[in-house]
Parts: structure tokens; sequence; C-alpha cells
């Protein structure tokens, strides 16, 4: 069963609107760590330091929210890749083999959902961004509680522009019937706003905070991310530039790629953003993150849902002996590095590991594995993709200095296996790139969009029935086209 955050509903005009008006704890890691806060009426909200407190925080908590990291995110970022498929029962859930065929349509619930959650989340932040700047607070803080909503909303609207193209791009909270119905705007008029976010995000933002506000977006999450806009661009001076600033601000690569996945090393020195998540004693309806949980072991005492699991594509793109497969699949019948036995019975042969939380940890009535954070950008990816502007912009000697540093840690000292790349022919070393972003970020849901932006959809999608000129991009939901009297368009082919 799914579980929302406490979000009272103002209705003005027939537009449903969430107002931060009871915050119920979010994820309990330090600065989310809130205690329910009782009912405030709309017109008293918006006036203290504390209620701009409460609103950011229900941003970062509403990250984790079911539309968020649930069944919607799965199906829209990962579920067109060779390297998952549906998993658990065959007629469970049967709805996300349309994902894995490419045969979903504009009617879908998930395709509906994914849009929902994300402009549930750009709404949260415009209401930061409109009502903060009214309040009588400390201006430092009240200048980074901007920057943070900036950093998230941008978050959000990459994850729209990459999933659905032409969007409608709202800034600001409507102020009247005619600004609730918008028309789609150009990818490019997005990015650009992304753009806007960020750069104004990282002027201020710091690179690290106090252990209570761990996980809050920093200077290095708004640089990475801006230097994956970039990526999707294809601009890679940007992206070189974007990525050399975060390798100087002091992140490293954790020595040890499985226990890096897991709860006790959450918010490492690898972690460039990730959203937190932690069971709250005590309050059920706010440890409330099912990520790991749909994707835990089936068949399991306990374990979890099953769904999005490794294909045997992905087990065969690793080279011989690298550590990384089986850090990353769980493969049924056998014992895991935390002494978890995973029974060889039932119809998935493997799991996910990655969201994977060691069954000593559960919690009786809290959904298994809640305390898993999700890892959203890693210091591993932002050397890939330094190494990828390198290697586009000719310099094949930065572009495998990053390379091998991502190689090295994988390799854990055993130079046997995972030699270094050498070549310096740019074709080549693309696709070495290309296979190292794989393999590096398996599971973490990228590998679909990256075959797209890499135009090589139709060569590795295709026998899973990607079409070109059409799967590039989701169905924009149907519902969202009815509710505006056919203001929205479709993408083309659905």
């Amino acid at each position: 069963m799914k579980r929302n955050h406490t979000l009272h509903i103002k209705r003005i005009a027939g537009y449903a609107l969430p107002v931060l008006l009871a915050i119920t704890a979010g994820c309990g890691k330090g600065f989310l760590d809130v205690p329910p806060q009782g009912q405030q009426p709309a017109e008293e909200f918006w006036k203290t330091e504390a209620d701009a407190t409460k609103a950011v925080n229900a941003i970062y908590a509403n990250l984790h929210e079911w539309r968020q990291v649930a069944f919607a995110a799965l199906a829209v970022e990962d579920l067109g890749s060779e390297e998952t498929e549906k998993g658990s029962d065959p007629n469970d859930a049967s709805f996300f083999n349309n994902f894995d065929n490419f045969t979903v349509t504009a009617s879908d619930g998930q395709v509906a959902d994914f849009w929902k959650g994300q402009y549930q989340e750009v709404n949260l932040c415009n209401q930061v961004l409109d009502s903060v700047p009214k309040i009588q607070m400390d201006d430092a803080l009240k200048n980074r509680y901007l920057a943070e909503a900036k950093f998230v909303r941008a978050y959000a609207y990459f994850r729209l522009v990459r999933a659905y193209g032409d969007i409608p791009l709202r800034l600001h909270t409507p102020k009247g019937p005619e600004e609730y119905n918008l028309p789609r705007t150009s990818k490019a008029e997005v990015w650009a706003a992304i753009e806007k976010d960020l750069n104004e995000a990282t002027a201020v933002l710091p690179a690290t905070y106090p252990a209570k506000d761990a996980g809050r977006a920093t200077k290095g999450a708004a640089l990475a991310l801006h230097a994956k806009v970039a990526m999707y661009q294809k601009k890679w001076q940007d992206m070189l530039t974007y990525t050399n600033q975060v390798m100087g601000l002091g992140y490293s690569l954790f020595p040890d790629y499985e226990k890096l996945f897991r709860i006790a090393n959450e918010n490492s020195v690898e972690s460039v953003f990730e959203i937190q998540c932690q069971i709250i004693p005590g309050n059920k309806d706010a440890s409330n993150s099912q990520y790991s949980q749909i994707q835990g072991v089936k068949s399991q005492q306990g374990g979890g849902w099953g769904f999005n699991t490794p294909t045997q594509a992905l087990v065969d793109a690793y080279e011989p002996g690298d550590p990384r497969k089986n850090a990353t699949i769980l493969f049924r019948g056998t014992i895991n590095a935390e002494g978890d036995s995973i029974r060889n019975v039932g119809i998935n042969r493997r799991f996910n590991y990655k969201s994977y939380v060691p069954f000593g940890l559960f919690r009786d009535g809290y959904n298994e594995g809640a305390d898993q954070n999700v890892r959203v950008i890693r210091y591993a990816e932002v050397l890939l993709m330094n190494a990828e502007a390198a290697n586009e912009l000719g310099n094949s000697g930065q572009a495998l200095s990053s390379l091998n540093a991502v190689r090295a840690r994988a390799r854990a000292g055993n130079n046997a296996i995972l030699p270094d790349v050498t070549t310096t022919d740019q074709a080549q070393l693309r696709l070495a790139i290309y296979h190292e972003r794989q393999i590096e970020l398996a599971m973490e849901r990228d590998r679909f969009f990256d075959v797209i932006r890499q135009g090589r959809a139709p060569q590795i999608f295709g026998p899973l029935g990607f079409k070109a000129g059409k799967n590039e991009l989701m169905p924009i939901p149907q519902v969202e086209i009815d509710l505006s009297a056919n203001k929205l368009t479709q993408n083309p082919g659905y």
C-alpha cells in the first residue's frame, strides 16, 4: 500500500494547490526529523522562519513519495532499457510489460503518476520561491532556502524534460484561472530554465553542511546536476567545466563498491546527492519510502515485491572478474556479502542488489527497506561525465585519467582484472566510456535515457520493440490532455 506525506489542499477556483500547512516527519535524517505539526490555516502560513523551514524540509520529504521513487519512476526511468525487466509474478502489475516491450500508451497510469509526481515537486518548490522572500528572517538562511528550492525544482524538471520532451514550464504558483492551464514549452526553453536555477543555486549553496543537515543540496550537487543537464544537450565544454569544479570540492570514491550502497554508508565521501529516507519510530506514514521494498527479494520472508529485476543482458555486459557484477546483481541461490541466504525458489532469478537492505534490518510494522536512501548522483558519475566531455573535446589524456579512476576503484587492487583503458582513438574511447557508464551506474535509473541521448537506441533497444521517432519520449498523459481541453498536444506516434 502506498503512503503519502500529509499535505493539506487549498482549493483555488477548482485548482488543487498543495500548501504545506501540516508536515509529518519526512525522512528523519538530521534536518528532516521533524515532529508532526498541528494544523495551521493557510492564511497563517508563510509568516515566520519556522514556516520557511517546514516548507523547505517538505520539499525534501516529498522526494521519496510513492510517485517519485516507486512504480512510476521505475516504469519511466528503468524498464525500457535492456538491463532490467518487470520481475515479480507474471500476473502482478502486468502493465509494466508495456514499458519492457515499448507498447505503453498515453492512458497508462504510471506515465500519469510520474508526471503528477514531478509537478507536485515543482509546485512545492514554487511555493517556497514565491512565499519565502516575503518572510522576515535571517537573510543568509533565506537565500540558502531559495537556492535549495531551485536545485530541487531543477531536478524535477530534468526528470520531466528527458522523459516527455516539451512540457509546461511553471515557475510560479498560479495567481488566477488563466494561469492554471499552460501549453507545452519547448525543451530548449525548459533546459534554459533548469540551467538558470542551477546557476543561481550554485552561487549560494555551501560546499558542505554540519552533520545534522547532511543530505541537503550542496554546491557540488548543483554543479554535478548542471553537468548532467549539459550532457543531455551535448554542451561538452560546460560539462567539462562543471565536473572539473566538482572534482575540486573534496569528493572521492568510496573504497568498497558493494558497501557503498548499504545504509551504514549513506551520505559517504562519494555521495553528491541522494534522497534521504529513514524509519521514524512511531510514525509509519512518514516512514514511507518504498524504493527498496518494491525491488526487494521476492519469495523470501519479508524480502520485498521483486520488481525491476536485472536481465541476463546485464549479467553478460560485465567484463570477466568485475566485482561490480556481484555487487549490483543479487543472484538467487547465493549467500550475499551481508550473510543473507537468497533462497533458490520462485520465478525471479536475480534482484537489484543496490536497493537491497539486509533482512536483519527490517523493522516490524514498517515496509521492507524504508531506511534505504536513493542515490541520485555519485562522484563516480561525475568522473565519467568528465571523461566523456574531455574525450568529446579531444582531450584523451584527461578522459583516460577520469575513466581509469573509476575502474581502479572497481578492481579493488586486483590488477589482473579491469586493466586501464589505454586507447586514445576518440571513437573507441567513447564506446569505452559508454560501457563504463552502463556497468558503474547499472540499476541506477540512467541506462534507458543514456542510450537514447547517445543515439544508439534503435541498435540496442530495437530488438525489444523500440521505434525510432516515437519511443525516445514517453507519451503525454491522456488525462492531462483531457484536463487541458486539448491545449496540451501529444508526442509523435502515440
